[in-house]
């Protein structure tokens, strides 16, 4: 492993962001400590400067290095899910960079379930802000190939850990006001999150802090997209075709007859992970248009609504009018 993160540790100390492999989606990683490392990681996903980023620590250890005034249910939350798809927000120390934190007083930090990203934390020695390494608002990369699809010999160190085991961003709780609110749903849901700490409000207060990945529009294909129930995609998409245009479905299970596209399985678990390669994949067929069926609403399934509203809210916004 030393021969494999040498590289990467190298130009970590040097200031330069890196591919990281995470269990949730690979991560655009740099010295949280370090402002122009951070301010590195802006510039080359083109992120608003006021969009938080989360710091990827090596365990419950790290908590204290960057947190204060840590509420008992963040370390019970850490001790139970740590390593793993949670993301805490907390009250920052003073000495945390505003440009990891969008310049508010609070940090979100996480320990990720990966072997790599965990060795890597281990031989660094401090925290790495690590959002998804792709382009501002895009689809996240859940493959080294996707990185360095998106960056190139911008980012020339991409650790190759395989595919994301999850699939999709973690888990958002904020512990930093007077009640945890689950800010941002992922696979780790709230049933499992109110077993360890009690009750939790869902979306954002008045007074909550901005996280990582919230806004309306966001994981988007480049391609417009629309979320259809099944009984209405094959309908729609031969409607597309007649006006002449290229189509192709993301549906659940099986793709209904007459239909091209991909098909995930129906599962929450086996979808989310093959949901973000699946658009990608979509994304780059050269359609005009992507369908994608609704999924089921049952609570297993709310982060992948969640995933799929952003997408479609926010696809095809810098695509050339077809």
């Amino acid at each position: 492993m030393s021969n494999v993160l040498g590289p990467a540790l190298e130009a970590l100390r040097r200031g330069e962001a890196i591919g990281l492999p995470t269990e949730t989606v690979y991560g655009l990683a740099a010295d949280a400590s370090n402002p122009d490392a951070v301010r590195r990681i802006f510039a080359l996903k083109g992120r608003p400067a006021d969009h938080p980023l989360i710091v990827h620590v090596a365990g419950p250890e790290a908590i204290d290095d960057w947190a204060l005034d840590v509420p008992p249910a963040a370390r019970a939350l850490a001790a139970a899910f740590w390593p793993g798809p949670l993301t805490l927000i907390l009250r920052k120390q003073a000495a945390v960079p505003p440009e990891v934190t969008g310049g508010q007083d609070t940090v979100g930090l996480r320990c990720p379930d990966h072997p790599v990203a965990l060795a890597l934390l281990r031989a660094f020695g401090g925290g790495l802000a690590a959002p998804s390494a792709n382009r501002f608002g895009h689809v996240s990369p859940t493959r080294a190939a996707h990185v360095r699809a998106e960056f190139g010999e911008a980012v020339p160190v991409v650790l190759d850990g395989g595919d994301c085991a999850v699939g999709i961003e973690s888990t958002i709780v904020d512990l930093s006001g007077a009640a945890p609110r689950i800010l941002r749903p992922g696979m780790l849901g709230r049933e499992r999150i109110e077993a360890v700490i009690g009750s939790v409000a869902e979306g954002g207060g008045a007074d909550s802090p901005r996280a990582s990945g919230t806004l309306d529009a966001h994981y988007a294909p480049r391609t417009p997209l629309l979320l259809l129930p099944r009984a209405a995609l094959a309908d729609e998409a031969a409607q597309q075709q007649v006006m002449g245009k290229a189509v192709q479905v993301l549906a659940l299970g099986q793709l209904p007859d007459g239909t091209a596209g991909l098909a995930l399985p129906a599962t929450p678990a086996a979808y989310a992970h093959g949901l973000y390669a699946a658009l990608r994949e979509l994304d780059g067929r050269g359609a005009n248009l992507l369908l994608a069926e609704r999924p089921p609403g049952d609570d297993d399934w709310a982060a992948i609504h969640d995933r799929l509203r952003r997408s479609a809210a926010g696809a095809g916004l810098d695509a050339e009018p077809t």
